[in-house]
């Protein structure tokens, strides 16, 4: 399997968790989205979850950013209940940064500006302020187009502005929502490098949603794969990709990571 990482953090199996979902379920009406899942994002764990459209997957992230509240269960994050904890406070309190997979940003405001209408929420200090952009800029190779409207931006230079946008606030846990959507085959390389580097130099935990599951496979510590309202099997990549229960249920017999 081709990893981009350079080295493997040790297990994770000893590890605290920063996430934690405890049999949790959710219906929107007589429909059943999600039913007794539970599983754990660690600290410094990149986590991947896959699932066909339609699994819930979107759900979970709602939950965990407080846009929704499970009917039964309980979400912890960093061992505190979060469930009743308002939207408006959840993100700060926890220290959560958000990637969506669309939309993330103000179209009509040029790349600097988007990211001082958010540092300006975030940061109090002005020199703090924009010292922290201009190093997100040159990290994600962004200055060349720093005046340039979001809506006339590539698409991958839109991911690494969504991206930056919930780095201000150096959160301690990451989610990011189908970050590899409709990019070309270099940009999803640089995608990845990215996110293994947040892991590696910071200690970032990411929670990462996407139905290309070659793609998210490559970069993950960990997966779930959720499918007909539960997380029918947890493991690392290559065990993910040899499970029985996985292939019926999302990956198909042929699958397999070049």
């Amino acid at each position: 399997m081709a990893i981009i990482k350079k080295f493997r953090l040790k297990s994770f199996k000893n590890s605290k968790p920063l996430l934690e979902f405890k049999n949790v379920s959710l219906s929107f009406g007589n429909t059943q989205i999600l039913d007794n899942v539970s599983f754990k994002v660690n600290f410094g764990e990149i986590c991947g979850l896959l699932g066909p459209n339609g699994s819930g997957k979107s759900t979970i992230f709602n939950l965990i950013t407080g846009l929704l509240k499970p009917d039964f269960g309980e979400i912890y994050i960093n061992n505190t209940p979060a469930s009743s904890i308002p939207i408006y406070l959840r993100c700060r309190k926890f220290n959560i940064g958000y990637c969506p997979q669309a939309y993330g940003y103000w179209s009509d405001l040029s790349l600097l500006d988007n990211l001082k209408a958010v540092s300006e929420i975030l940061i109090k200090d002005k020199k703090l302020r924009d010292s922290r952009i201009d190093y997100l800029i040159a990290k994600f190779e962004l200055d060349a187009v720093k005046h340039t409207k979001a809506n006339f931006l590539s698409g991958g230079q839109k991911k690494r502005l969504t991206l930056a946008m919930a780095l201000l606030g150096s959160p301690k846990i990451l989610l990011l929502d189908e970050p590899f959507s409709a990019l070309d085959p270099i940009t999803i390389h640089m995608m990845q490098e990215i996110i293994a580097n947040l892991q590696t130099e910071f200690g970032i935990s990411s929670f990462i949603s996407d139905h290309q599951a070659s793609e998210l496979l490559r970069v993950v510590d960990i997966a779930h794969v959720i499918s007909n309202t539960k997380i029918v099997t947890s493991g690392t990549p290559s065990e993910i990709v040899r499970n029985n229960k996985a292939r019926a249920a999302y990956f198909g017999e042929f699958f397999k990571i070049n």
